[in-house]
């Protein structure tokens, strides 16, 4: 297999596949708990209640970046540690595994660990980028 074929077709479907998911994680923000409700549990846990309007927006710009492929690679640092943040006030006390009471941390910390490879390989095949908007010399 050649790998400097597949490497950018592997970042692509790793790319779409976070964005995919990021949308999903905001979309429970917005239309399952509310965004107001959002607001509410960061009060709750100690953040300020302006946080979950700004998380649920880098979670949905974050997202559809991804899923292009704009600056996808640097939206991935981002979004990591909104999910570090997500271990520190809310998964981390609730022990390893996902499948605790109040979910754990086990799957957050792969999704970080896909969000650094995402970084380090770049954005792979199909991607929008700015620089190839520009009208090239011929």
């Amino acid at each position: 297999m050649n790998h400097q074929v597949t490497t950018p077709i592997a970042a692509f479907v790793l790319r779409v596949s976070l964005g995919i998911l990021f949308l999903a994680h905001a979309g429970l923000k917005i239309f399952v708990f509310t965004l107001p409700g959002t607001a509410e549990f960061f009060q709750s846990i100690g953040l300020p209640g302006f946080m979950a309007y700004l998380i649920a927006l880098l979670e949905v710009v974050g997202g559809v970046a991804l899923i292009v492929g704009f600056y996808a690679s640097w939206f991935a640092l981002p979004l990591a540690l909104d999910l570090l943040g997500a271990i520190v006030t809310v998964h981390g006390k609730n022990g390893w595994l996902f499948t605790n009471k109040g979910g754990g941390w086990e799957y957050l910390v792969l999704w970080i660990v896909a969000l650094v490879v995402q970084f380090l390989i770049g954005d792979g095949a199909w991607s929008v980028k700015p620089s190839q908007w520009k009208p090239s010399r011929a």
